[in-house]
Formats: structure tokens, sequence, C-alpha cells
């Protein structure tokens, strides 16, 4: 698509979610000014919103709501009790919270102090946070008080509670002991430092800016029927990239942020229902966890508001898609990507009911290639390694270490194939793949395979070494309450369905499979 034929393009889909309406010329003006110090940063999204909407809620969470003026001007004042505090633009601050109000308080301060975010995850235990917290050279803290026991590697730094009470002060008390009026921008834009899954290994810090332009935005709504002003059941983890993306897509679009500090399946059937939400920020296991309430709860709720279910995080079984859908409506988009390269497809209802499994087609602005090892590309239905090109790709690992980059495309790190449609297919890991018996083999067509089981509630599969194969698949297995799925059942359903070379060499059967905070699956823990 040419330059000019893209900003076409661009202004059609903003134009469409309602992003190019017109104001009026005193609040024009305003935002205008406030663009040309802020330039891109989440702090500008928020002031143009606080001079839009002042009074439309930003934030409804477990204590009720604030409204966009009200968030704003927390948040200034927060900025100025940190640089109180010693902070300036270019330090880093670690952000430990849950999702709520207060998380969205803190990520609006230290943008305007100019301070680089790191996103800590909540389910990391005390060593993991203190090498976190030294490799990214953390100089201040926020945090939820819950967390208070796991933070020893953070002493003699400024500390402070966002949600709870403590030894630390609260971030309400530097709130009420500073000015809330607007700051002066700061003299550089800050940065977000976001930690990658770790299944594989420590989690790398991925540092990543605001979005450039409008690009990102459109590709994200050329895919997703959102419009300005609406309400979003934030239940992913804001510290995760998919639900950062979130929240800063409703900061161009003045989205109302609904949020629950911990995710409870029916709690968030409620919130939906209760506030009228168009769209649900969700990871793959929650829907499972919400499709795994029992009929009658799920018929108590009345989902008519849902236009939008946007899934990440981790892979979506074709058959949870299809289930989602049966039970909910049509209102399930999956997004693939990673915390390097963004957004790569998403897969529509549509595509979904067409191609169980799939993860789509590449939206606006993006590219997708799939590669052989020599960086040449692979015809379509072959299986290679995902490259992934646009706007909203990281910048680099904080280490100085980068993904593999190809010109503008940087590997995802899976493999996968596009069949005659256009629709991408994730196969695996690229590290993932085994021989067995000279066959190249992906676990994920195995573990999709026998979590569509009617018995099973979810399976994973990872390469063991085998004497006579070389590697051997082995499957672990999680049955829903009062299956009877025995070791020689399993294997006669993966023989029946696939070549005899998937079938695993062993099964067993777990009460669940480790996972991080966003569903991924913990393989590492499984080889042990």
């Amino acid at each position: 698509m040419g330059t000019f034929a893209e900003k076409l393009e661009v202004a059609r889909v903003l134009y469409r979610a309602g992003v190019l309406k017109p104001l009026g010329p005193g609040k024009t003006l305003r935002i205008v000014r406030a663009a040309k110090g802020w330039g891109r940063s989440p702090a500008m999204g928020f002031i143009a919103l606080a001079i839009r909407q002042p009074d439309t809620p930003a934030v409804i969470d477990d204590d009720g709501s604030a409204t966009f003026d009200e968030v704003n001007r927390r948040s200034n004042a927060l900025a100025r009790g940190l640089q109180e505090a010693g902070m300036r633009a270019g330090n880093v601050v670690g952000i430990l919270c849950r999702n709520h109000r207060g998380f969205v308080e803190t990520i609006l301060a230290c943008s305007k102090v100019g301070a680089n975010a790191v996103l800590l995850n909540t389910m990391f235990a005390a060593p993991q946070l203190t090498e976190v917290g030294r490799r990214e050279k953390v100089s201040a803290l926020l945090y939820d008080e819950e967390f208070a026991n796991l933070l020893e590697g953070f002493q003699g730094i400024p500390r402070f509670i966002v949600y709870g009470s403590g030894s630390d002060p609260s971030i309400d008390d530097l709130i009420a002991s500073h000015a809330d009026h607007n700051l002066d921008p700061p003299s550089i834009e800050s940065r977000f430092t976001m930690l990658t899954s770790g299944t594989t290994g420590t989690p790398k810090g991925a540092m990543r800016g605001s979005p450039k332009g409008m690009l990102p935005v459109a590709s994200l709504l050329s895919a997703l029927p959102l419009r300005t002003g609406e309400r979003t059941m934030v239940a992913a983890p804001l510290f995760h990239s998919w639900g950062l993306g979130q929240f800063q897509l409703g900061l161009v679009l003045g989205t109302t942020y609904v949020m629950t500090r911990r995710f409870d399946p029916e709690a968030t059937l409620r919130m939906i229902v209760d506030h009228q939400c168009t769209s649900l920020a969700i990871v793959p296991v929650m829907m499972q966890r919400m499709l795994a309430l029992p009929d009658e709860v799920k018929r108590k709720y009345d989902l008519g508001s849902l236009r939008v279910t946007a899934a990440s995080g981790s892979a979506l079984p074709g058959h949870l898609a299809t289930e989602w859908m049966d039970t909910f409506g049509d209102n399930l988009y999956n997004f693939y990507g990673s915390t390097e390269v963004a957004m790569a497809s998403v897969a529509s209802p549509e595509d979904m009911r067409a191609a169980p499994g799939t993860a789509g087609k590449v939206p606006l602005g993006t590219v997708v290639r799939i590669l052989d090892e020599r960086g040449e590309p692979l015809p379509t239905g072959q299986t290679g390694r995902i490259f992934v090109a646009n706007a909203m790709s990281f910048e680099g690992y904080t280490s100085g270490e980068d993904k593999e980059r190809l010109g503008s495309l940087v590997s995802s790190g899976d493999v996968g194939h596009f069949d005659e449609n256009g629709r991408l297919f994730v196969d695996g890991r690229d590290d993932d793949m085994i021989i067995s018996g000279g066959e190249n083999l992906f676990p994920r067509e195995v573990e999709d395979l026998i979590a569509g089981h009617e018995d099973v509630e979810e399976a994973a599969v990872i390469g063991v070494s085998d004497p006579d194969w070389g590697q051997r698949l082995r499957a672990f297995v999680v049955l829903k309450p009062n299956a009877k799925l025995d070791e020689s059942a399993v294997k006669a359903y993966v023989k029946e369905h696939l070549a005899s070379y998937k079938v695993p060499r062993d099964v067993m059967f777990i009460d669940a499979l480790p996972r991080n905070a966003t569903g991924k699956v913990l393989k590492k823990e499984l080889e042990r």
C-alpha cells in the first residue's frame, strides 16, 4: 500500500471509530497547545481527554469510579511528589501493581516526570523481582502493599504504596500534599520496559516508547469494531503488553477502563453487565475459567452489550474459541503477537469459525513473512520462521541484546504458515521443534488435539530424549472433573487423528499446568 493510500486508509479507519470528530474551538486550541510540549506520551493522551470529557468516568474499579479530570489532577500531584522524592526525567521507576486506578495514576505520573516505567510481574518471586530491579537499575518503587514481603532487594530507594497501607508512605500521602495543576513537560519522553514471559528462561526487559503516529492505533481499529467513548473491561494484567496496549488504545478512544484487582470469572461477567461494557480485554486462560462456570451461573448474565472480546497473551486453541463463541456469541477477536513484535495478526470471529486455531490475517500497516533458515520466503502452506514489521515493534532489550532482525522485520520467535486464504497459523516456538525418527515435529498440534478432547481440561506437550527415535513427545494432561481417561486412551486418540510419530511416548496426568500471569505454560517447569 503506497504512502498516500495508507494515510487515506488510516484516516478512514479513525473516522469510522469516531476519533476524528470535531471539537469546539476552545477545547481544540487547548489540546493543540498541550500537544506541542507533551508529544505522543500517555500524559498527553490523558491531558487531552481531561479537556475533551472531564466529567466522564476514566476508571471504574473495586473502589468506585474516578473521572478523567480527577485522575489527571491526581497524577499531576503524584508526579510532583515523585519529583520531590528525587525522581527526574530518565530515571527508572518500578511498578508492581494489580489492575486498579492507582496503576493508571502511577503510569501517568511517570510519564509526566519523564521517568521510565518498568512494569513488574505480580507473579514473580522475591529473587526474580530482585534480579529485575538490579538489572534495570530501578531507583524508586511504587507497589501494592500485598507484595511488601517480596521487596528485600529494593532497600535504600524511595518506595511508595499504591494500594493498601504499610510502613512506607502511600501515593495518597504524596497526592494530598502536592498541587494538582498541570506540570511543564519533561525534557525527554518516558519509556516503558515490559518483561518477556520468561517461559523459556529469565525474563528480559523489552523497551518500548509511545506509538509512532496514528498508524498503530488505526492498525488495531482496522481489526476491531470499537468506537470512541465506550467502556472496556480490562481483565488482562496491565503490566503485560496486552493490558498496556488496551490502556494506550483507550487514550485515543476516550475509553472508560473497567477493572478489578483480582480476576474472578463470575465477577468479570457481572462487571460487564453492570457497566454495559462493549469490549473485554482478556487472556485465554481467563476465558477457560469463565467457560468452566456452571451453566446456571453463565445464564444469569446477559452479555448483549459485549461486541468485542479481544484475546491475546498466549495461544488460543481452536476448541476454546469455538466454545466461547457458542456460549457468549461471535464477538471473539484473537490477537497474535509478542512483547517484541507487538501485533502481527488478528483472527475475526469469521476466521475462527472457518478455520479454528488460526491466528488470523495481517492488519493494516503490518507485514508478516514466513522465512526459511536462510531468510528466504517460503510458499503458502509451508512452515517457517515468522518475521514481523510494523510501527509498534520494540526498541531492543535493556541488556543491549536484540531479537534477530532482517531489515525492518523482527523475529517473533515462532514458526508458522499461511493458508490459501491468507490466514496465519502458529505451529509452535522455533526452539520447540524436535526431530523424531527423522521427522520435524512441533508439539503445538498435538497439544491442541488433546486439549480438544471432551474429557480434557488442558494439555501441554514437550520433547524428551528417546534412545530409538532420538526424541519423542511427552504429554501432560489435566482432566475435567470425574473424567476417566487413561494413558492408552490418550495415545489412541492421537493416533486416530495424527501420524503415528506424533503419538506421545508418555502421558502424565497432573492437577494443573504451571502458568505465568498471562496464562502461558511454563514448560521449563514441566521438564524438571
